[in-house]
């Protein structure tokens, strides 16, 4: 009994270790990014479209609400703010590679959560849309070495450590009957986040 109970305090150490190598993700200003602390969602290169934010799927179906990218107009529109809460407990620092959940900080006509999830495919390109309401998922951001700007994914590892070989994906943007929207499994789209 002893033993188990100092190999379990030995694994605590271990992965209590690890997660403080793990870089921060960085907001424009050089800050870490907190949880429960409201960021823009930006576009990691300019004069593509505006920040993250809700959108119906289409003009006559209002709810569920898409997680989608303002377009590029006159004035570009910086989305709604987000924020994010970091599956490990007592974590305040949001990580690399690590799961997080990520929720709009907005209220809606759709009487709904605004914790992004997992949703349906699209029928063309098969490529899985990020959509709100229902059982949030959990998302990873990780730093694009090429691009010094930020990617976010999905593939449960921490969260779901029994989930075997999920098909994970990073996220980018699907355009569909004018409207851009975040969708996995396909180029991965580059972000920056700005404290709101």
């Amino acid at each position: 009994m002893l033993e188990a109970s100092l190999r379990l305090v030995v694994l605590f150490i271990a992965i209590s270790a690890s997660a403080a190598q793990t870089p921060a993700i960085l907001d424009t200003s050089g800050q870490p990014l907190r949880r429960g602390v409201d960021y823009l969602i930006l576009p990691g290169v300019t004069d593509v479209a505006g920040g993250l934010t809700l959108q119906p799927r289409n003009a006559t179906a209002r709810c569920p609400l898409f997680v989608a990218q303002e377009p590029l107009a006159q004035v570009v529109s910086q989305g709604l703010p987000v924020s994010f809460a970091p599956f490990a407990a007592g974590e305040n620092m949001v990580r690399e590679g690590r799961d997080l959940i990520a929720t709009f900080s907005a209220a809606t006509t759709c009487v709904q959560s605004t914790s992004w999830r997992i949703g349906e495919e699209d029928a063309q390109s098969r490529r899985r849309f990020i959509v709100t309401a229902g059982q949030p998922s959990y998302f990873r951001i990780e730093r694009n070495a090429t691009t010094n700007a930020y990617q976010i994914g999905w593939c449960p590892g921490e969260s779901c450590p029994n989930c075997g070989r999920p098909r994970c994906g990073a996220a980018g943007i699907l355009i569909r009957d004018g409207r851009r929207f975040l969708a996995l499994d396909g180029p991965a789209f580059p972000f920056r986040f700005r404290r709101a």
